[in-house]
């Protein structure tokens, strides 16, 4: 997909200011306590998902995740398809205190193909 220069900026900027998982790292960090959060739609979701994880959408990130996750220490894994919404998503997370934000490099696309 081809995004606008001007979001793939702002994506690529949150990339380099939070971490970033492998996909390879995911079981070990789920089995430790991590929470894998889906944060593409719903129905993107229902299509196919990391097990366990939690759905809260890009847009309504900010409104819910607080009654969802209230620990501000819990280790939260943001993925989207690949890279861009799971970086704005933990970057957005890390803005909001959430200490363990980090994303899944290469999203869910990622994790399948391993």
């Amino acid at each position: 997909m081809a995004y606008t220069s001007k979001f793939q900026t702002l994506a690529d900027a949150a990339r380099a200011r939070v971490d970033e998982v492998t996909p390879a790292d995911v079981a070990a960090l789920v089995a430790a306590g991590a929470v894998p959060l889906d944060i593409r739609d719903p129905d993107e979701h229902a299509a196919g998902h990391i097990p366990g994880s939690v759905n809260i959408s890009r847009g309504k990130l900010e409104m819910n995740v607080e009654g969802v996750i209230p620990d501000l220490d819990t280790v939260i894994l943001c993925y989207c398809n690949a890279y861009n919404r799971g970086a704005l998503s933990a970057a957005t997370l890390r803005d909001m205190g959430y200490r363990n934000a980090r994303f899944i490099g290469g999203g869910l696309k990622g994790w399948q193909a391993l």
